[in-house]
Order: structure tokens, then C-alpha cells, then sequence
């Protein structure tokens, strides 16, 4: 049974405590890989941005204490410069950085010949092309041990994650690179530690080479992120609670195609949720102007449409009249929910 890599560590380096207290935690549950991010991009200024190249020797003693190899994110040419003059065992490049072609194409040129594997995150968006071009730019500098991070996309509508799966994309990105290492990263993707188990299980279920995990040893007291960051004992208990297929039990052609329909249904319920918050704007109105809520004329028009345009996708007519009527049903409720509550004031 091939076990998962996991590559494990805090958000930020905060301090040289924090640093060797979280690592030699990690080390006793069997973490061989120990990261930490040395600068933080921030969306907005003012927040912990990290304490820089200061961080470095605190990396280094944790490595001397327990063996384990060390990595951290690179942005800039000097940031590689002072991470591979640090002696760093293995790099990765942020979200927004993957979705800046010349951003990566200066990391680029800064890793020629250098042989400590650099792992790729998938930009902000969901483009898969970004993402193949920072891996063609990395190849083409003459990079060759690189690996894929998936920590999720970004998205404008209201959400259970902090960054959406779309787990049909990593899965494409595997079949145009299979030997390329994808790893998932559940803490970014669900931005709540609770749902790291699930996403880390999911990842597995796909046949993910590996995990990279926040972990630190005080997570509710972290300079950042500290909603998605699990002490070392809870993700060392949380590993082993994992169910690791056997290699070769679920086809990579199924495991691709359970990504997409998994990929899809994520897409549905982002669109029901938006459905239903419009209809409750109609409900509302409804209730303003002394509507009734019912308006039958527009139900038939809505299962009449929704079934011809069905017919046109191949799409059985009993199916879509169902799924449109469950749709109607739910929406119905919600605006009934809303004269009530107009009625109680």
C-alpha cells in the first residue's frame, strides 16, 4: 500500500520557539518534511508578512534536531537566491505567483541548474493553461523534479471552502503530466480546520501522491491563517485515520472521471445556492408589494423552457421536470418563509 508523502508545518515562521516546537512535534509523528513560509504575501498590507530571511537558521536548527528536510515559498529571484543560500531542500511557489507568466519565468531563470525539486500551487483562478505554463516554464529553465500543490480556486460566490476544489482540474493536470508528484493542500482549499480530514480523505480517494498541511503548535494564537491550522497532534491523528486505496484499485480513467463529476457537482450547488438567493430577492419584492407568492403562469413557462432546452441537451423530459419541480418546490418554501416572517412584524 503506498503511503501518501505529507509535508507538514506552520503557515508562517514566527519565532525560533514556534519554529522547533512544531517541527520536533511533526518529527515524532513521522513527518519527514517540514515547511514554513518565510515571506507571506498578504492581500492587503498591514497584515504578518513574515519576518524574512531571519527565519532561515531557525529552519536549519529544526532540520539539524530531527532530520527532516525543510522547504518554504519563493516569489522573487532573490528570494531563491537567499533560500537556496540557506541550503532549503525544496521550494514552492504561491497561487499568485503561478498566475504571473513573467513572475515565474524570472523564478525561472533564477533556478537554472539547480536540482531542489520546486513545487507548483495552482493559480488563484481556475486557468489550467497558468498552471501547464508555469510548469513549461520551469521545465524549459531546465528544472526538472517539479510537483504539483492544489489548494483550491478562488471564486466570488458564496462557499463552503475558502478556495473551491474543482477537482476535475488537478485531475486533468495529472493526465497531461502523470509523472509529475500532485500534492493536495486541504488547509488552503478549506480554510477551516475542520475540513481538512474530509478534503485530505477526498485527495486520497483520487490517488493525490501526497498532502501539504499547516500545522503549528499554538494554531489559535498563529500571526496568520489561523482558522485552517491543526496542532501537530490532532493532524498526526488525523493521518492515520486516513484510508490510503490499495495502488491500483480505482483506474486512473475513473479516478479522472469521478474528478470531473465531482467537479461538476460542486458547480451545481455554487449555482442552486445563487438560484435560490435570487429567488429569495423576488420573494422579498413579493412581500413589498403584496404579491402572491404562487405565480402559475411562470411555473408553466419555466418547465415548458427548461424542458425543450433539456430535449436539446439529450436530456430526458421526465428528468428535467423533476429536478426544475424540487427546484420550484424549495423556492416556493423560502418566499412562503419570508410572509410569514413579514406577518409576525
Amino acid at each position: 500500500m503506498k503511503q501518501p508523502l505529507v509535508i507538514a508545518g506552520p503557515c508562517s515562521a514566527e519565532s525560533r520557539e514556534q519554529v522547533l516546537s512544531t517541527a520536533q512535534a511533526l518529527a515524532a509523528g513521522g513527518i519527514r518534511i517540514f515547511r514554513a513560509g518565510v515571506w507571506k504575501p498578504r492581500t492587503r498590507p498591514g497584515g504578518f508578512e513574515g519576518v524574512g530571511s531571519g527565519a532561515f537558521p531557525w529552519l536549519q536548527e529544526a532540520r539539524a534536531l530531527t532530520g527532516m528536510q525543510i522547504c518554504t515559498e519563493v516569489a522573487t529571484p532573490q528570494h531563491v537566491e537567499e533560500a537556496l543560500g540557506a541550503g532549503m531542500d525544496l521550494l514552492w511557489i504561491g497561487a499568485r505567483t503561478t498566475a504571473n507568466p513573467f513572475a515565474v519565468q524570472e523564478l525561472a531563470e533564477a533556478l537554472k541548474g539547480v536540482s531542489v525539486p520546486v513545487l507548483v500551487k495552482n493559480p488563484i483562478n481556475p486557468d489550467i493553461e497558468l498552471w501547464c505554463g508555469a510548469i513549461e516554464r520551469l521545465s524549459g529553465a531546465g528544472v526538472t523534479r517539479i510537483g504539483l500543490i492544489h489548494r483550491g480556486f478562488s471564486s466570488y460566490t458564496q462557499k463552503l471552502y475558502r478556495n473551491e476544489p474543482l477537482w476535475h482540474i488537478p485531475i486533468e493536470m495529472k493526465r497531461r503530466y502523470p509523472d509529475i508528484r500532485l500534492f493536495c493542500d486541504p488547509s488552503h482549499m478549506g480554510g477551516r480546520r475542520e475540513l481538512v480530514a474530509p478534503l485530505a480523505q477526498q485527495a486520497l480517494d483520487l490517488m493525490y501522491d501526497g498532502l501539504f498541511v499547516e500545522a503549528h503548535c499554538n494554531p489559535d494564537g498563529a500571526l496568520s491563517d489561523a482558522k485552517q491550522q491543526l496542532l501537530p497532534a490532532d493532524l498526526i491523528a488525523l493521518l492515520r485515520n486516513l484510508s490510503v486505496r490499495e495502488e491500483g484499485s480505482l483506474p486512473s480513467d475513473i479516478a479522472s472521471l469521478r474528478g470531473e463529476v465531482d467537479g461538476i457537482d460542486e458547480e451545481l450547488l455554487r449555482l442552486l445556492a445563487r438560484r435560490q438567493q435570487i429567488t429569495g430577492e423576488i420573494g422579498a419584492y413579493k412581500v413589498q408589494h403584496n404579491m402572491p407568492v404562487l405565480q402559475s403562469d411562470r411555473y408553466r413557462e419555466i418547465i415548458e423552457k427548461r424542458t425543450q432546452q433539456g430535449r436539446l441537451l439529450d436530456l430526458d423530459a421526465a428528468f428535467v421536470t423533476a429536478v426544475m419541480e424540487t427546484i420550484h418546490k424549495e423556492s416556493i418554501r423560502r418566499q412562503l418563509e419570508l410572509v410569514a416572517d413579514a406577518e409576525k412584524q
